[in-house]
């Protein structure tokens, strides 16, 4: 197979101004072709749309308004980890040398209806995923003490990191007592515990080896790439304290990248709730079982971008599929010390976590410089 490295990026501020899909999607294309002098349409031949809009042809009506004609042109959609699916597919195109080059552009609209998955009757009247989060943290409290103390060192970790990303949907930082004092939805879930629906758009440029200096002097490569995906039910989790698709699939990327959780340096990782980023802390082996929410508490008190840089779902907003391809371009930046105000020091390996309901899939990347 053929390394495989990003080499250009681009990103549109999320918000809530009333825009449409393919507007967006622009927007966010715009930049790869203004700050990369060598490259033309006629350099790209593959698009992928990810979104869970549901407008048809979209890639094909993309690559139309963009003014490339592709050989391969269509949408990915997995919910909330489009992004990354995405990503790999691209990355399957250009490896196994069906194509040198793929765009792929994510975005999403604050209403999109991804929001809540219908097909999933076992959860009855709960279909929101408030729900599946809070049944989540029940479990995480149970077993290992978490504590709603612990939840908000996470909000408020994430929302200053996303004072300095100028993309994010959030521009004020939360206090631990204003987290903790906000309103709650459910027993254990306040309001902000949530990441927040949004309009956002991002596009990255995948390259393979050969022809990857054309367009970039410094680029990122995909060493690792794990995925699994192990129902669409919610009941199908057997323990609520862990997600299984994101241990086999951090597990199948460590593999493929010949690393450990201990080179990661940065790491972007699916907050969609609070516990979803103690967990995943504990499921990357980035922390002990159990002492995920020590870490949090430490990096937010020591001011430690290590975890969600750029402010994470919760800071930053969740366009679902804009999500995964800007969490990865965060690492790039990260990679490549373009990161300015987010920079954390010595960044050689980088890991993005995405995951779709309730982690009943989970998308894991590796990127080093």
């Amino acid at each position: 197979m053929r390394k495989v490295g990003v080499a250009a990026t681009g990103l549109a501020e999320f918000t809530k101004n009333e825009i449409s899909i393919e507007s967006l999607m622009l927007s966010a294309i715009k930049p790869i072709f203004n700050n990369t002098p060598n490259l033309s349409q006629d350099d790209v031949e593959v698009v992928l749309t990810s979104t869970n809009a549901n407008n048809k042809y979209l890639a094909n009506i993309i690559s139309e308004l963009s003014g490339i004609s592709p050989k391969v042109a269509h949408s990915v959609e997995s919910l909330c980890n489009s992004g990354t699916n995405c990503i790999v597919s691209a990355y399957a195109y250009i490896s196994s040398g069906l194509a040198d080059t793929a765009l792929v552009i994510g975005a999403e609209k604050t209403n999109s209806p991804g929001l809540v998955l219908e097909w999933d009757k076992s959860r009855g009247q709960y279909k929101h995923p408030i729900y599946w989060s809070s049944m989540f943290t029940s479990a995480h409290m149970r077993k290992f003490g978490t504590t709603l103390e612990d939840l908000a060192h996470v909000g408020a970790k994430n929302h200053r990191n996303a004072l300095d990303n100028p993309y994010a949907y959030f521009e004020r930082s939360y206090s631990v007592e204003e987290i903790m004092q906000s309103k709650s939805l459910t027993e254990n879930v306040r309001l902000l515990d949530c990441s927040m629906p949004c309009n956002g758009s991002a596009a990255i440029l995948l390259a393979a080896e050969n022809v990857i200096k054309k367009f970039c002097e410094q680029p990122v490569w995909i060493t690792g790439i794990g995925q699994k995906a192990i129902s669409a039910g919610f009941t199908k989790n057997d323990d609520l304290t862990s997600m299984k698709s994101t241990i086999i699939s951090a597990s199948d990327a460590y593999k493929m990248s010949r690393t450990t959780a201990d080179d990661i340096d940065v790491a972007e990782l699916h907050d969609a709730f609070s516990i979803c980023e103690i967990i995943e802390l504990e499921d990357l082996g980035l922390a002990p079982k159990g002492e995920g929410g020590s870490l949090v508490k430490k990096l937010y008190e020591t001011q430690d971008r290590k975890i969600n840089p750029r402010g994470g779902l919760i800071g930053a907003g969740h366009p679902l599929g804009a999500t995964g391809v800007a969490q990865t371009i965060e690492v790039c930046q990260q990679l490549q010390g373009k990161a300015e105000k987010r920079q954390v020091d010595g960044v050689k390996v980088g890991l993005v976590h995405n995951m779709s309901a309730a982690a009943t899939s989970s998308t894991i990347l590796i990127l080093e410089s």
